[in-house]
């Protein structure tokens, strides 16, 4: 299955992967607090790591991983439109990954590789190595790993293993707290003992609880949330996070060799949410969404709760629609055009002049004061190299990623600062971070701007002296 033939680099690569892990507090709100991180980056090379658009964790992990934008592996987020119809979406599982990461070429070559809790591993495809699924496992027992044996493994060691928390977006923060920490040391129990079991050249693992954390407690710690209350009970727990993630990281640290560089990374990077924006409202209140019957407005139940439509329970006139959005961290916007959608409304040489129209109407949307977001919409065919399966026509950051997309019905307005998915503190920032630390150079800490998450795979390739793919976009995070 693999082709066994070395190159003569005997690198190996450990690469930790800390999903929505923030710059900013790594690098400097807890900098003092962080020792691990701060020898790692001190005596490596660290900056910002642009995320890709969307800057969401599917599809970004397999952009980082593939070295390919979101528009080539033909993923917009983790559901997707599987074709023009108006109902027929797919979660984009790893199964939809065409493109080789990084694992897959170092099996050809003959590295070894362990994975564990990589975004996009389920389900879980043959490695020169191991692997341990990622979140969108269903359950342990549904095909956790690879080799299929070794999941027996796993659950001896830790018989309660999460692949995710159950629910983040929660009111009540103990629990999410507890099954936070729960998650994290079952996960660092079994990343300690697959460290030590079998030999590895590539070793990567990603922790999700660092973003289950931002969602679900960004507004106990962020003094610019419109939510924060000064010494409140919860205002240092990310910090206490970062510092169980820092500490469990020199535990791992100390037993790896001069032959190993570690790369630290983070998909994205987390930032306050400011509220959100009622996308399906105001194409319905602009004349862009035509709906068979109006949908309930100031509903509340009888403890004084908005009672929300969901997109999917209402009625859509599709003859008289023009477009129509989801919600989520970001916006996605669909235009119903004629030859495309079954009930196409949209002449097709009219479609661009619709989308720039739909883009300035969306920039000039104010904050619930008149203020200026900052809104900024993109178009597929702009942005990315290729343009594969179907993608949204528009993707929109309201607020530059300060507010949120909400499809849903019966807010009154189209501003909202209830979350209609549950509690949820924080948006995703477009920048992530690294910190490349080779024990064999001393980088001086040297901070490097302008990277992106598609350097992360060549540079992995070049460090285990493994070819890279002349179709990867990426360049280096040393630079070329």
């Amino acid at each position: 299955m693999f082709n066994f033939l070395r190159r003569k680099s005997d690198r190996k690569v450990m690469v930790i992967g800390l999903d929505c892990a923030a710059p900013e507090l790594v690098f400097d709100i807890y900098r003092d607090e962080l020792p691990t991180f701060r020898r790692l980056y001190e005596q490596g090379v660290y900056g910002n790591l642009e995320s890709c658009i969307p800057a969401i964790t599917v599809p970004a992990w397999s952009c980082m991983m593939s070295s390919k934008d979101p528009g080539t592996l033909g993923i917009y987020g983790f559901r997707n439109r599987r074709d023009y119809s108006y109902d027929n979406m797919f979660i984009a599982t790893g199964e939809y990954v065409k493109e080789p990461r990084v694992w897959d070429v170092l099996s050809e070559a003959g590295k070894q590789v362990t994975l564990i809790g990589v975004p996009q591993t389920f389900p879980v495809m043959p490695v020169n190595g191991r692997v341990v699924a990622s979140f969108l496992t269903p359950t342990v027992h549904s095909g956790l790993t690879y080799p299929d044996a070794l999941v027996d493994e796993v659950l001896k060691l830790a018989p309660d293993y999460q692949v995710d928390v159950a629910n983040f977006r929660t009111p009540d923060k103990d629990w999410l707290l507890q099954q936070i920490w729960d998650m994290t040391e079952m996960r660092f129990k079994v990343l300690n003992h697959l460290m030590e079991s079998d030999p590895w050249d590539y070793f990567m693992w990603v922790e999700m609880g660092v973003d289950r954390l931002h969602h679900g407690m960004w507004s106990y710690m962020d003094p610019g949330h419109r939510r924060y209350e000064a010494g409140n009970k919860y205002e240092n727990t990310i910090r206490d996070y970062y510092k169980l993630i820092d500490a469990q990281m020199a535990m791992m640290l100390d037993r790896i060799d001069d032959n190993t560089v570690v790369l630290v990374v983070s998909d994205h990077g987390g930032k306050k949410m400011d509220g959100g924006i009622c996308i399906n409202e105001w194409l319905w209140r602009n004349g862009y969404l035509a709906l068979k019957e109006d949908p309930p407005q100031d509903v509340f139940d009888e403890n004084g709760k908005r009672m929300l439509t969901p997109f999917t329970k209402v009625e859509v006139d599709w003859e008289n629609t023009k477009a129509w959005g989801s919600g989520g961290y970001y916006g996605r916007v669909f235009l119903n055009v004629k030859g495309r959608e079954p009930q196409g409304t949209i002449a097709r040489e009219d479609y661009e002049k619709v989308r720039d129209e739909l883009i300035e109407q969306f920039k000039a949307i104010p904050d619930e004061n008149g203020n200026d977001i900052g809104t900024v919409a993109f178009k597929a065919q702009d942005i990315y190299h290729k343009v594969r399966n179907v993608p949204p026509d528009l993707i929109v950051y309201w607020g530059n990623l300060n507010w949120r997309s909400v499809g849903s019905f019966g807010h009154g307005g189209i501003h909202t600062f209830e979350n209609d998915t549950g509690p949820d503190d924080c948006n995703h920032a477009a920048n992530g971070m690294f910190i490349l630390y080779d024990p064999r150079q001393s980088g001086g800490g040297r901070e490097i701007m302008g990277r992106q998450l598609m350097d992360v795979a060549p540079t992995i390739l070049d460090l285990m002296g493994v070819k890279v793919p002349s179709d990867m976009q990426g360049g280096r995070l040393l630079g070329d």
